[in-house]
């Protein structure tokens, strides 16, 4: 099956001087305000306009399960998935707790835990399947439902849109940083051991253990191009975020991307649109292990460096704030020539 991206444009950078000049012009030193500038001026050209908005951050958190746990990648079952998005929808989780803090609105959405989830106003239904396959032994998904993760991906991104100015995208699902670092080794591409991290946590015998189970899926398949490496390896949360990234871009609206998971679902997004790229803002630095060679392999910069690495999308919610500072460096401070004629 062939997945046609929604058309997504490259930002126009001849809007760059202009926006270079109002920031200039505004009631500050030239300059003085360092990455939070540079940060303005990517809002402007996203927005192709000089007085862009992020007041309003909807992150969506993707969940999905991963047959690669039965080979024993993570230390946790996968019934932890299911818990981890029934403490979301209560409002108790950590991601929530910032999200108060910084105003950030928080949906769930279902893309492919092994379970029937009951309806909560908070949560979306767009399951693909019960869980993915186990990549070791198996692609993740089929052709069609990677299409299908994709296209529901680009549809709930337009919704979310309707009522935000930036989306954020966070994951949550057991299995799902061995995905991700499968997705890392291809599309990157980089040695398979530079993209293997803790995730959850492990020993060492436990981290050999998942190397291990990572290296046979690695063998089973050699897929390179971004379809065939999210089927293959990608899982239901991974290909549904890359299709909401996607669906954001085409709408010229900013992406926060969280760390070192939705990072990889960034990279298959951009491999597959590289045009894309322009829309992503890296929120932050994970201290995953593959998640600062990813970034270099994107060309990227994040934001923030704090030393997280949970995912749920907590970095992007912590950066939310620091893009609706930018914006409003350039909507709402006074130009220094209107300042000098007051005092005069």
């Amino acid at each position: 099956m062939t997945f046609t991206p929604p058309p997504i444009a490259a930002v126009d950078r001849t809007l760059e001087p202009k926006l270079r000049a109002k920031l200039d012009g505004k009631a500050k030193p030239p300059g003085s305000l360092g990455r939070i500038e540079d940060l303005a001026v990517r809002l402007g050209l996203i927005a192709n306009d000089v007085a862009p908005r992020a007041d309003r951050t909807a992150l969506l958190v993707f969940a999905g399960d991963h047959g690669l746990t039965q080979e024993g990648v993570s230390s946790y079952p996968s019934s932890v998935t299911v818990a981890m998005v029934g403490l979301f929808l209560s409002g108790r989780s950590s991601v929530n707790a910032f999200a108060k803090a910084t105003g950030v609105s928080v949906k769930v959405v279902d893309a492919g835990v092994a379970a029937q989830l009951p309806a909560h106003p908070d949560l979306i239904d767009a399951k693909v399947r019960l869980g993915a396959g186990n990549a070791a032994r198996e692609p993740a998904m089929t052709r069609q439902e990677t299409h299908l993760a994709l296209t529901r991906g680009i549809e709930i991104a337009g919704r979310a849109l309707d009522e935000a100015d930036v989306l954020a995208i966070g994951e949550m699902g057991i299995g799902n940083s061995s995905a991700a670092a499968l997705v890392m080794h291809r599309l990157a591409p980089a040695p398979l051991d530079a993209c293997i991290g803790q995730g959850t946590g492990h020993d060492a015998e436990g981290l050999a253990r998942k190397a291990a189970a990572i290296a046979r899926a690695a063998a089973r398949s050699d897929a390179e191009d971004p379809f065939s490496v999210l089927a293959e390896f990608g899982g239901c949360e991974l290909a549904m975020m890359a299709g909401a990234l996607l669906g954001a871009a085409a709408l010229r609206r900013p992406v926060l991307v969280d760390g070192f998971i939705a990072t990889a679902a960034a990279l298959a997004a951009v491999r597959l649109v590289p045009e894309a790229l322009d829309y992503c803002v890296f929120a932050h630095g994970s201290a995953e292990k593959g998640h600062a060679a990813m970034l270099t392999a994107l060309g990227a910069e994040p934001l923030l460096d704090l030393g997280l690495r949970l995912g749920e999308g907590t970095g992007a919610v912590l950066a939310a704030p620091l893009l609706a500072a930018a914006a409003n460096l350039l909507t709402q401070v006074a130009d220094l020539a209107d300042v000098l004629a007051g005092a005069g």
